[in-house]
């Protein structure tokens, strides 16, 4: 008996000790992106947390010790809108360019079952606002570890179908069975688009509404119909003698549950809309594709309005199978030269914007977006800031976030090179202390990158 309670101690100890074990990177330059480089230092990691970072930062005992000289520590980068992890989106980006009216269209899910066409906003078409990404996500979407290998990790994933598509959510990109494990933050604000997606057709006959001008005006009596839900729920809850009490209306739930709103806006006329519209709708909105965002009537507006936008790195190309004799009307040919200056020219102007992938998957594409920009005027400091602390301040998550500092999340991408240079290797990544070691892409066609099992800082599977 003595000796199966004395085991029972040991495995228990050494179980302990697994769970605690810190990890040491020493002798990297470490890029803390919120404070100075330092040129030659140390990120002490412990129980998925930065126990420590500095130039002169004492080693605990029990650390796995990573030599790190000739190697650049910088915080996991940020997808500020994305659809990794979301059912039904894999091959789809989280917003592509519409047509004419039609600002950034949602990507289309999986087929599902035609609904019946909408004759009204009482119908409440082409909305499920209470669903949250944090309860949809799938930790075994392939493309979690493909986002990884270009050294993502954490998005902000959200629903895309419909017109209030649903609640975004912040999650780590782990992978595992409990989905659970990934969330960050539950409910970051509502995902609004201006076309249809899925069963409830589009277009004349496709029912309510069939226009742009009809989306808006559905849009916004959503916003009169929970105002008056709110209201008629406080009164209730005041006083609920004598009074009949209020149906419960999901649609409008999780309305009032967002904290903030995404608009779709491209061009400057869309700009200019959306802005008053966010205003007319007293909703806090940040604005999502910005693909013109580089003329002067673009800048104007935002700047303006003070307003927070996130950039689509899909830059405009040359359709594939476009006839190569075929002339592009001039405005194209400009929008696809200008839109990679976006970030720079935002930049310039002081407005606060992030940079999201856009149904951008592999490791290879994601870096060559990320280069376009900055070959186009960006700095590699601000491209870098944009794709960590600039989303975390976005989304109000800077203090755990975003940037090498103690006691933030132990998020880390250690590399060989500068992290956004074409000869760079990503030797390991860190998402919640968890080692990610990156697979090589299966060929320059375009297969994807994959990742090792994750482990714990001592290489034990947490």
């Amino acid at each position: 008996m003595r000796n199966l309670v004395t085991a029972l101690l040991i495995f228990c100890g050494c179980a302990f000790g697994a769970d605690s074990a810190a990890i040491a990177i020493r002798n990297a330059k470490i890029v803390t992106v919120s404070g100075s480089v330092i040129p030659k230092g140390t990120v002490v990691v412990r129980n998925g947390l930065i126990q420590d970072v500095g130039e002169n930062v004492s080693i605990p005992g029990d650390a796995v010790v990573v030599d790190g000289e000739g190697m650049t520590v910088y915080p996991g980068l940020v997808d500020a809108l994305s659809t990794w992890g979301m059912p039904g989106t894999a091959a789809s980006g989280a917003a592509r360019g519409g047509g004419r009216g039609a600002t950034t269209t949602a990507a289309p899910a999986a087929a599902t079952p035609a609904a019946p066409p909408a004759r009204g906003p009482e119908d409440r078409p082409s909305t499920t606002s209470w669903i949250k990404a944090a309860d949809e996500i799938q930790a075994t979407d392939k493309r979690i570890e493909s986002a990884r290998s270009a050294g993502f990790t954490t998005a902000a994933v959200w629903p895309t179908r419909g017109f209030f598509a649903g609640q975004g959510s912040l999650v780590d990109l782990l992978t595992g069975e409990k989905a659970g494990e990934m969330v960050l933050v539950p409910s970051l604000g509502q995902y609004i688009s201006l076309t249809r997606a899925g069963g409830g057709g589009g277009g004349m006959g496709g029912g309510f509404p069939s226009a742009l001008m009809g989306m808006i005006s559905y849009i916004r009596q959503i916003y009169l119909d929970a105002g008056h839900y709110q209201l008629v729920k406080d009164a209730y809850a005041k006083n609920p003698r004598g009074m009949q009490r209020p149906e419960y209306d999901r649609a409008l739930e999780g309305v009032l549950e967002s904290k903030r709103i995404l608009l779709p806006a491209n061009r400057w006329v869309e700009i200019d809309r959306m802005i008053h519209f966010a205003a007319e709708l007293k909703q806090p909105a940040i604005y999502y594709g910005i693909r013109e965002g580089f003329e002067d009537r673009s800048v104007k507006y935002l700047k303006d309005a003070n307003a927070t936008v996130l950039i689509s790195m899909k830059w405009p190309e040359k359709a594939r199978d476009q006839d190569p004799e075929a002339e592009d009307p001039y405005r194209q040919m400009l929008i696809r030269e200008k839109a990679p200056t976006t970030p720079a020219v935002l930049k310039k102007a002081g407005i606060k914007f992030a940079l999201y992938s856009d149904g951008l998957d592999t490791p290879r594409d994601l870096q060559r977006a990320v280069k376009k920009a900055i070959d186009n005027g960006l700095s590699r400091e601000d491209a870098l800031r944009a794709l960590t602390l600039s989303p975390a301040e976005i989304y109000g998550v800077q203090d755990r976030l975003g940037s090498i500092e103690k006691g933030k999340i132990a998020n880390l991408v250690v590399t060989k090179g500068e992290i956004f240079d074409d000869r760079t290797k990503i030797e390991f990544v860190l998402v919640d202390g968890n080692k990610f070691v990156p697979a090589p892409e299966a060929a320059p066609a375009g297969g994807r990158g994959g990742a090792t099992a994750p482990s714990g800082p001592n290489g034990v599977k947490k």
